[in-house]
């Protein structure tokens, strides 16, 4: 009897650590979800706010992923991508092209900015409101190279202007202080950011916007060509979860910034308003009849300035540079 006794026990403690595996599976499914490290290229800001609220909402869990951002350079994200030891991040349009001009087998898989943010401003008793009207004028610029430098040349070319027709200085991100203090008669800026800022500080601006002259491919999110070629299904579900966060932040302004205080240190704080603001206009350069996709014209004409750059020595094969095939997929 005793001997029964202790197979029955020893059964039913079996069956408990049975049972308690399972349910430690069921338990630890978030652990099973694929971890994505994602370079962001710039420091916490509202602009993320489609990202922070797929992370927010689940849309990203949903479709097996954890999103660790990282908000480490551009370039940075490029390259690693590029070596396939991370597979996605968000860049501008132009480091797509010139990535792969260096051998770099990145390719864009989802537009979320669908016009480039590029402009310049200028106070408004200086009369700059055209590219043609920055001939003769001191531009402040952070420096010579990436989207502000690329947006920049573009605008001069769409005036036929040449860079030696401006006075450009290289001034880091000192936009503002440079504008208001006269030390430039004009500066390179994001729109969605530097204007909003002037103006809160009493000084209206005009804002002569790279979008209204010449439609360039914008931010968006990269892979690289072994991941889409081993791994489509990761892609897919990386492209749908963030263009739901997309769509769910336009739809859904007040409830995507309030998201966005989990994610930006001291966004609660006195430049609320601000904040506020910077996020309605960068939702506006989301915005499209389709989200993610891009346009063929866009690399095209990005690909024309940075030959006339000097900065691609030859065209490149744009239907390598860009896909529409993973946000045409559900």
């Amino acid at each position: 009897m005793i001997h029964r006794w202790a197979i029955a026990i020893l059964l039913l403690t079996l069956a408990a650590c049975s049972g308690k595996a399972t349910g430690s599976a069921v338990n630890a499914s978030p652990q099973a979800l694929t971890e994505i490290r994602l370079p962001m290229g710039y420091i916490p800001n509202v602009q993320y706010a489609a990202f922070y609220v797929a992370d927010a909402k689940g849309f990203y869990e949903e479709a097996g992923l954890k999103i660790n951002f990282d908000y480490s350079p551009e370039t940075d994200g490029v390259a690693l991508v590029g070596a396939n030891e991370l597979q996605f991040a968000l860049v501008s349009g132009e480091q797509v092209p010139l990535a792969r001009a260096q051998g770099l087998p990145v390719v864009y898989v989802m537009a979320w900015w669908h016009d480039y943010p590029v402009a310049v401003a200028a106070l408004q008793e200086r009369g700059i409101r055209a590219p043609e009207d920055l001939k003769g004028k001191k531009v402040g610029i952070p420096g010579l190279y990436g989207a502000s430098y690329v947006g920049f040349r573009a605008l001069l070319s769409a005036a036929n202007l040449k860079e030696t027709d401006v006075t450009l200085d290289s001034i880091g991100f000192n936009q503002v202080e440079a504008l208001v203090t006269g030390q430039e008669d004009a500066v390179v800026i994001y729109a969605n950011n530097e204007p909003i800022q002037l103006a809160r500080r009493g000084y209206p601006v005009d804002v002569i916007r790279v979008a209204d002259y010449v439609q360039l491919a914008s931010n968006g999110l990269i892979t690289n060509e072994t991941t889409i070629a081993q791994n489509p299904d990761l892609v897919r579900r990386m492209v749908q979860a963030t263009l739901r966060g997309i769509n769910y932040a336009l739809t859904n302004p007040d409830e995507a910034f309030a998201i966005c205080a989990q994610y930006v240190e001291g966004l609660t704080e006195a430049d609320q308003p601000t904040q506020r603001e910077i996020l309605e206009a960068t939702m506006a350069f989301w915005k499209a009849e389709k989200l993610g996709y891009s346009d063929m014209q866009a690399w095209e004409n990005m690909q024309k300035v940075l030959l006339e750059m000097g900065m691609l020595s030859q065209p490149l094969d744009l239907n390598q540079v860009f896909t529409n095939q993973f946000v045409a997929q559900k």
